[in-house]
Formats: C-alpha cells, sequence, structure tokens
C-alpha cells in the first residue's frame, strides 16, 4: 500500500482539526500527503516523508509532536497525547519538535518508526501533529486561537491483514433519501476498507450500482459502511429507492472477498 502520490490537504479536509477561527488567524499550512497507509517488517526502520506549504507571506512557526487517536461514533478522529494501551509511538521518531516555514514556501518533514525485532504482526497506528502557534483572538473570542492539522499513519507489520464480517444490513438516512449499509465488523489485525460495488434491484425492478464508503474500519470495532446509490450518467438525477432492495455481488478489503447477497426491506 502506498500513500497517494500527491493529495493535498487544506486545512478543513478530512483527518483534520482547524478551527474556522484560526483559518482567519492566517494558519495557511497544506500538508501533502495527509495520510500514510503502508507496509514494513519487523526488525526494519520504516522512513518517509511529507511536505508542508505555508500559503501565506508570512513567515510561519509551528510545533510537531505525535499522538494516538480513535474515531468517534460519527467516523471523525480523536486525538490524544496520553499513550494508548496498544500505542506504536514509542517506536517514531520525527525530524523536529518545532519547524518554520517561510512565507510562501515549502518544507519537508521526515519521520521514522524503528520496528523492534520481535514486534508481533499487526497494525502501528499514529498521527503526526503539526500546530501553528496561538493567535490573538479577533472580535469577541476571549483566548487566543491556534490551528492544527493532524496527518494520519497507519503502518502494518509483517502479515497483519484485515479481517472484515458483515453482521448485517440495515437502512440509514443520507443524500436525503433512505440508502443501504452494511454493519461491519474488523476481527484482523490491521485496518480495513471495502472497495468494489454491487448490484441492487428494488421493488419496482429499479437498478442501481451501489458504492460503498472507503472509511477506515478500525481494529476490533463495528461500524456502517453506507451504500451509495449512483446516477445512471453524469447529471441524472438518482431515482429513489423502492424497498424492498435486492443487493448481490462482492466487495475487496485487502486480499479478503466479501460475497454478498442479501435483501433489505427498508
Amino acid at each position: 500500500m502506498k500513500a497517494p502520490a500527491s493529495v493535498r490537504m487544506l486545512v478543513a479536509a478530512t483527518l483534520t482539526l482547524v478551527s474556522l477561527s484560526a483559518m482567519a488567524q492566517e494558519f495557511a499550512l497544506v500538508v501533502s500527503p495527509p495520510r500514510f497507509e503502508d507496509r514494513t517488517k519487523p526488525g526494519t526502520t520504516y522512513r518517509n516523508v511529507f511536505e508542508l506549504n505555508n500559503t501565506s507571506a508570512r513567515s510561519a512557526k509551528f510545533s510537531v509532536e505525535t499522538a494516538d487517536w480513535v474515531l468517534d461514533a460519527q467516523g471523525a478522529p480523536v486525538f490524544s497525547q496520553a499513550l494508548a494501551q496498544d500505542s506504536c509511538r514509542q517506536w517514531v521518531g520525527i525530524e523536529a519538535n518545532e519547524i518554520t516555514v517561510k512565507g510562501n514556501g515549502k518544507r519537508r518533514f521526515r519521520f521514522e518508526v524503528a520496528v523492534p525485532a520481535d514486534a508481533p504482526r499487526g497494525e502501528c497506528r499514529f498521527a503526526i501533529m503539526i500546530e501553528g502557534e496561538p493567535q490573538p483572538a479577533r472580535g469577541n473570542m476571549p483566548l487566543p486561537i491556534s490551528g492544527r492539522i493532524g496527518v494520519i499513519v497507519y503502518l502494518a507489520i509483517g502479515d497483519a491483514a484485515p479481517k472484515l464480517v458483515v453482521a448485517e444490513t440495515r437502512g440509514i438516512d443520507a443524500q436525503g433519501q433512505r440508502i443501504p449499509a452494511l454493519r461491519v465488523r474488523n476481527d484482523g489485525d490491521m485496518h480495513g476498507r471495502l472497495d468494489g460495488y454491487l448490484a441492487g434491484v428494488d421493488a419496482k425492478n429499479q437498478r442501481f450500482v451501489l458504492v460503498p464508503d472507503n472509511s477506515p474500519i478500525l481494529v476490533g470495532t463495528t461500524r456502517d459502511i453506507a451504500l451509495y446509490p449512483q446516477p445512471p450518467s453524469d447529471g441524472a438525477q438518482l431515482p429513489a429507492i423502492v424497498y424492498p432492495l435486492r443487493i448481490k455481488g462482492r466487495l475487496d478489503a485487502e486480499r479478503q472477498r466479501l460475497d454478498i447477497d442479501t435483501t433489505l426491506d427498508r
């Protein structure tokens, strides 16, 4: 698994903690890539680099530290400085705890993970937090404000793999209508994502292509993965689903294949 080649994340993008007020305070940082998903072996040192781009005309200072994180019920990351019980942050080294990026300038930032030789197969998951200096608040805000970005790292160790189990099919409200979702449990030792598409046929014999949400399912967690109906062509209006809906096909998660054949009444 390789990190996206040149993905850019603005301050308000996915897996980012940034205050809108902080954006007004010249926190103008772009990080590329915003996420790493890779694999390594015990007894090796994994190294990688991301780039910081200061889009403000003024020089900016940032503090950098690692954090553990989980996903809340809505799928948003919750970061913590306290070491989680299964944290691998003691293996992680970062280039510096404080950096300066010139106005309209770029800076590459290096990090590494020294995986012990006796490390069990599994997943080393952490974040690298980049936080701007507190800025004087404007208006009625009584406290200084700073912006913060979290660069997410998923590092599979050895033969770690997800083991996704579909517990049930259920309906959820999204995109202004009732759509199907899979309740998926991860019994493996690394996070998983569902890829592919399914075929749906409703009570009016309307046919739908259903694409799963690509959000991560962390080890030991269960979450609902929406199956989004796709319009038949660009600009076409998506017809409402008339239940019951027959859903059939196959989804992939790493090397795992999940055959789906179910009917959702509502």
